[in-house]
């Protein structure tokens, strides 16, 4: 939508749904129109486009679905998935 028609959106895919959820901004149980309400209400309406990009590409290429590269990424602070993996993988070294 927002390529074809300039109209801004912010459309949720896999990468970006396991973004949102990794990140915390929504709940594990939440569905794909949850995910988008909640995305839609936290970033401002005149960013989701280049938001939806960058999740996109964020979880394409480093917040992998099977081996997320966590132990360099920069949002470890604030991950609760990065944070409990980085811990586990403390405890296994």
């Amino acid at each position: 939508m927002s390529v074809a028609f300039g109209e801004p959106s912010l459309a949720v895919d896999t990468h970006v749904e396991r973004v949102s959820k990794r990140l915390g901004i929504n709940r594990w149980k939440d569905n794909v129109r949850q995910v988008e309400d909640r995305l839609c209400s936290v970033i401002p309406r005149d960013r989701w486009n280049r938001s939806h990009h960058q999740l996109i590409f964020f979880g394409r290429y480093h917040c992998l679905a099977r081996k997320p590269k966590c132990d360099i990424c920069p949002l470890l602070e604030d991950c609760r998935e990065g944070q409990k993996r980085y811990k586990a993988s403390l405890k296994e070294a």
